[in-house]
């Protein structure tokens, strides 16, 4: 049963351990902010304000934090959830004939539904996605009350949703045209990657977000030991000078994975004001290495914590690829000290909207940005004692302990129960597309095993 009640036009938040995710990453203990309609009106320490006719809400010392971005995401993908899991050739025995059959407006919409449901119950407010029939994808995050950075991928590999470039390109404008000026829905364009795209299209692309202020592209970018194989061998250079060719290394290019990149190519990439999607969990689960984040930080590239579809990555929980990030960059630079958990935080929230180009409106607690933000509980005996509450929510804490979410002033979740999305419709259309993933997948299997 959805809550008849989901908006109201004052909220204030006290008493709480306050995170505003701002330059300092201070922590505020008995931290109150106050929100008037879909924004932050004002925050402090101490008393709170009395405002009348707001909706008050003791924080019991939980954490009051920005809503978090996961800057790159096939939300639909959750479909495709632990799918032949220990099958060598999996992509090309399932995925790839699963999408050409099943990838349709009907199943984006059901799988990205799941998705919007699992990282609402995460703490994540905002999701930049790459994935076909995306108009789909941003109905749904609309209609979840999520805030969506959408990208209509295009690619040559025959996808599943236009038979041509050209087609592709089509449904892009599509996409802009439906979205445009939307408060919490930002449309884009997604070359799938280098490989599966090429100079004359990437160059197209450049065009079109040219043409289109504000639309941010989003590309896989130097991930695979192919694709670096690829470039040589095709152009005689490597994936990021591919894109400088085609004029793609732009302001509003978010660019995901990003793990063969070397330090002059790092700097190339800072200086065209590119962004960075970290993938730590699933580069990890595929073997494909480990990402200079460090670096890419250090020479002033934005870096946020993305989780990949869950084909790869398995869950679109923040709180699991945490651990990871830390411990990645720990091993790289042979140093408990590197990559400290504030600064997984940090990437987590205002890093991520740099990343999407949206600093200026959420990631952070602020007068005047959105009311994005996230109440998590830090009463679990796994969680304590907190001496260093960063620490806490980077290494004991987990996507069930968060509490409440908030997107522009609208609880999405109130004490772990869903407000904007309906639980048993949800789960009961992705139960009805698992039965016949599966039946396909046996239909496979069987014609394998009589060749």
């Amino acid at each position: 049963m959805l809550h008849s009640r989901a908006r109201v036009m004052a909220t204030l938040i006290h008493n709480a351990t306050l995170l505003p995710c701002t330059q300092g990453m201070e922590v505020i203990a008995g931290g109150w902010v106050q929100i008037e309609g879909t924004r932050i009106l004002a925050l402090g320490a101490g008393p709170a304000p009395i405002v009348p006719g707001a909706e008050v809400i003791d924080a019991g010392g939980d954490v009051v934090m920005p809503g978090m971005v996961n800057p790159h995401c096939h939300l639909a993908m959750t479909l495709f959830r632990g799918l032949g899991e220990d099958v060598d050739d999996r992509l090309v025995r399932y995925i790839l004939p699963l999408e050409r059959r099943f990838v349709t407006p009907e199943m984006v919409a059901v799988g990205t539904a799941l998705a919007a449901f699992e990282s609402i119950e995460g703490g994540v407010t905002t999701i930049a996605d790459m994935y076909y029939h995306e108009t789909e994808v941003g109905r749904v995050l609309d209609r979840a009350g999520l805030r969506g950075v959408v990208g209509q991928t295009i690619a040559n590999f025959a996808p599943p949703d236009h038979a041509s470039i050209d087609e592709g390109f089509a449904l892009a404008e599509r996409l802009v045209a439906e979205f445009a000026g939307h408060a919490r829905i930002t449309p884009g364009i997604a070359p799938h990657a280098p490989y599966s795209t090429d100079i004359p299209v990437l160059a197209r692309v450049a065009r079109f977000a040219e043409a289109n202020p504000g639309v941010p592209v989003q590309i896989h970018l130097a991930e695979m030991d192919s694709e670096m194989g690829w470039a040589a061998r095709t152009h005689g250079c490597r994936p990021v000078e591919v894109l400088a060719r085609a004029g793609l290394l732009r302001p509003g290019l978010i660019a995901a994975h990003c793990l063969h990149v070397s330090p002059d190519e790092i700097a190339q990439m800072a200086a065209a004001g590119v962004g960075v999607a970290h993938n730590a969990r699933s580069n990890g689960k595929a073997g494909r290495g480990i990402a200079p984040v460090e670096a890419m930080r250090a020479a002033g590239l934005p870096v946020g914590i993305a989780t990949d579809g869950a084909m790869s990555g398995n869950t679109l929980d923040l709180f699991a690829q945490f651990a990871p990030v830390a411990m990645f960059q720990k091993l790289l630079g042979h140093s408990r000290a590197c990559m400290p958990a504030r600064e997984v935080i940090r990437m987590a929230t205002i890093e991520g909207a740099k990343v999407l180009g949206l600093a200026a409106r959420i990631g952070s607690l602020e007068p005047g940005k959105e009311a994005d933000l996230i109440r998590v509980s830090l009463g679990a005996a796994r969680q304590q004692p907190v001496y260093d509450v960063y620490s806490t929510l980077v290494f004991a804490s987990l996507a069930s302990d968060v509490r409440d979410v908030m997107v522009a002033g609208r609880w999405l979740m109130r004490g772990r129960e869903m407000l904007s999305l309906e639980r048993r419709k949800v789960l009961r259309d992705v139960l009805q597309l698992a039965a016949h993933f599966k039946a396909e997948m046996q239909l496979i299997d069987k014609e394998r095993k009589n060749q």
